[in-house]
């Protein structure tokens, strides 16, 4: 499959333009740890209805702190071993890392500023 230009400028259009972003297991390393920019993880699960409490605040997050914090998201049941390699027992779980170190993390929801105190960790 080729992507020409017009579909490769939509591409990026849309990755830049996302509040927040999906890791994976394989791909963790490079979007998270490797990133220059820190990474808050909210891991998740389409179950959890916590989680989806989260979700909006988060994506308002994400967009308010993007030049200074990403967001990305991590589903735990498709992602089983990054999960398990950050000692994720309970969801949802927010973790934030800079340049390949954990910060700091919250377990459980606890509202807006909650999240917000530990985006402020990454300065």
């Amino acid at each position: 499959m080729t992507i020409d230009a017009t579909d490769r400028k939509k591409v990026y259009w849309v990755l830049y333009n996302m509040a927040t972003f999906n890791v994976t297991d394989s791909d963790f390393d490079t979007q998270v740890l490797q990133n220059k920019l820190p990474v808050l993880v909210d891991y998740w699960a389409a179950w959890c209805a916590p989680c989806k409490m989260a979700e909006p605040i988060l994506e308002e997050l994400s967009d308010t702190y993007k030049d200074k914090v990403l967001v990305a998201k991590l589903n735990v049941d498709e992602n089983p071993a990054t999960s398990q390699k950050y000692g994720v027992m309970s969801i949802p779980t927010t973790i934030l890392f800079k340049e390949g170190k954990e910060l700091g993390r919250r377990v459980g929801f606890a509202g807006k500023q909650a999240f917000e105190d530990l985006m402020k960790k990454a300065n």
